[in-house]
């Protein structure tokens, strides 16, 4: 029960509550040159490829000529192409208009009306409409809030197959029941998510491995092995905790190199706890050639962060004038 417990405030603490898509699934695209100002996308938007904005999310037959002026921008001419079919109960057509009123896309932000047609295409089971409704229900303060609600919506979208709602009806389950039964409820869910890809399900899924709770035993073997699908998708905590697997020897076999590596893409992502111990490696030459300044250096751009660590600032106190300099260039230099 111990573990069990330990495990539970991991997963809440490690993982966002409620995911939300990291990929540019809203409609977050720049529209082309010459675009109306009526059909703009949101000031300071990313213009990621096109093709990675998944039209499945709408159902499985979306309107082709609506869908692609949502994907290139012309949020208001989306807009009206897809009343007309969404009023003759399109539920794809009901889905991207909430969609665009949900987030503010082209128009003004306007939840009620997002959840007027997200509610008629979760009527028909669009699981990315169950899921949208679900997460304003639970975001909408006094006006929209119902969390016993969302949790079901949460659930039915997960039971479509949704693996952000499969992620997050987990992480309710863990919240509401710490039991071993809802702790075994919750990674049924964990794992289906984590099979579908989502990054943050399979650090999930390496902490139950690890622990060894829900039934299963405990497996560094297979911990680390999810542990490598999310550091592979920047998952900093993955990358921080394979690397130190890698360089421990722990679920496999020794690889300093490796381990090195994986805390180097954590750390210069941002993570003051991997350019921390990349500090470490630094000063103790493990995975990389010993280099007093390098290791200064990362120790500098963690602490900027917040992040202050007895061993390192010895270290600091150790440094020459001019080594202490010329850290902190290469600290400026790393952002």
């Amino acid at each position: 029960m111990r573990a069990a417990s330990a495990l539970i405030l991991l997963l809440l603490a490690a993982a966002p509550a409620l995911a939300q898509a990291e990929e540019p699934d809203g409609g977050r695209v720049a529209p082309p040159a010459g675009a109306g100002a009526g059909d703009a996308a949101t000031s300071g938007a990313a213009a990621p490829d096109p093709d990675a904005v998944r039209r499945s999310r709408f159902s499985e037959r979306p309107s082709d000529a609506a869908y692609g002026a949502f994907q290139r921008g012309y949020y208001i001419t989306a807009l009206n192409l897809a009343t007309p079919l969404a009023l003759d109960g399109d539920p794809a057509a009901q889905t991207l208009i909430g969609e665009i009123y949900s987030r503010g896309l082209g128009v003004r932000r306007d939840l009620a009306t997002a959840i007027e047609w997200y509610e008629k295409a979760a009527e028909q089971k669009v699981p990315e409409a169950l899921f949208q409704l679900a997460m304003i229900l639970i975001d909408g303060g006094e006006e929209f809030g119902d969390r016993a609600r969302a949790q079901r919506l949460m659930q039915a979208a997960a039971d479509a197959g949704h693996s952000l709602a499969q992620f997050n009806f987990a992480q309710m389950l863990v919240d509401r029941d710490a039991t071993p039964q809802g702790l075994e409820r919750a990674v049924s869910y964990y794992e289906k998510a984590a099979k579908a890809g989502l990054a943050d399900a399979q650090y999930a899924m390496a902490q139950v491995h690890l622990q060894g709770v829900a039934g299963r035993e405990a497996d560094p073997a297979e911990a680390r092995r999810w542990l490598a699908l999310a550091a592979a998708q920047n998952h900093d905590t993955a990358q921080i905790e394979l690397g130190t697997m890698l360089i421990e020897g722990v679920g496999g076999g020794r690889d300093e190199k490796a381990g090195f590596s994986w805390l180097m893409r954590a750390a210069s992502a941002g993570n003051p706890a991997a350019q921390n111990r990349v500090a470490k490696l630094y000063r103790a030459g493990i995975g990389v050639e010993p280099d007093r300044v390098s290791a200064a250096s990362w120790y500098l751009r963690a602490r900027r962060a917040g992040l202050t660590d007895p061993v390192m600032e010895d270290q600091l106190d150790g440094l020459t004038e001019e080594e202490l300099d010329e850290a902190r260039k290469r600290a400026g230099a790393l952002g």
